[in-house]
């Protein structure tokens, strides 16, 4: 028997397994066994190329495909729902898309948009609004921002915003203080950053014991955590690992 005729019946019977185990309709089974060659190309193009392009990898791919080869395209999506359809929904994801674009100016403009009528006090617009402001720059506007959140939203948590805060505390110079929002929002935060950063503080600050203790634990953390976790959190895990 030729190679060719091995690797066809292995498909078939590769693919009938399929069937099976994935509960389609046992038709395939009789359309795979008799027709050795348009069975299979059949069965990929109707059964299991659609899974592929629904899968969220897919899905992830096309997207930065279409945002490589177009990247303001969801920006002007949602400039013009924003224009047309101007409500708090579609000013916040504009807001958003124009952080992501560096417009932190326009970003904020929006923002301020948006916290009015009922949503005057919103947390999750206040957050979004203290992060364009950081991210221009102004660390105080958005510290003063988050404060007037914490004051107006008690009971509003956010370990990105907590992180935001000690970080506009570092960046004002308050040091103490931001050590201390540092080591509360270290536990919390769903990712390396947070301990990192307390940890970076820390050694700058010339407590290096204390800073390696944390990187330390951090590592074995990560040693242990699965492979998607290591893989997101590489930046701030090989950041950790040049403190030790």
């Amino acid at each position: 028997m030729s190679i060719a005729f091995i690797l066809s019946l292995l498909l078939q019977v590769g693919l009938i397994i399929h069937v099976i185990k994935t509960g389609r309709n046992q038709i395939w089974i009789w359309v795979l066994a008799l027709l050795p060659v348009a069975g299979p190309l059949a069965y990929v193009a109707v059964e299991l190329l659609p899974d592929v392009f629904r899968s969220r990898t897919a899905q992830r791919t096309a997207r930065g495909f279409r945002k490589a080869m177009d990247p303001t395209r969801d920006l002007r999506r949602y400039e013009n729902e924003a224009r047309v359809g101007a409500n708090v929904a579609t000013r916040q994801r504009y807001a958003e898309e124009l952080v992501r674009h560096g417009r932190y100016e326009e970003a904020i403009a929006q923002y301020r948009q948006a916290l009015t009528g009922l949503y005057e006090h919103d947390p999750n617009l206040m957050l979004g609004l203290a992060q364009a402001q950081f991210a221009q720059g102004d660390a105080g506007a958005a510290r003063t921002t988050l404060d007037e959140l914490i004051r107006l939203n008690p009971d509003f948590r956010s370990p990105a915003g907590h992180l935001l805060y000690a970080r506009s505390l570092e960046a004002e110079g308050n040091v103490a203080k931001a050590l201390e929002e540092y080591r509360v929002a270290a536990p919390a935060y769903p990712g390396a950053e947070a301990a990192v950063r307390y940890a970076q503080l820390l050694s700058a600050q010339g407590q290096r014991g204390e800073a390696q203790r944390i990187v330390r634990e951090l590592l074995e953390q990560a040693r242990i955590a699965p492979g998607h976790y290591r893989r997101a959190q590489r930046e701030w895990l090989e950041a950790a690992q040049r403190l030790l």
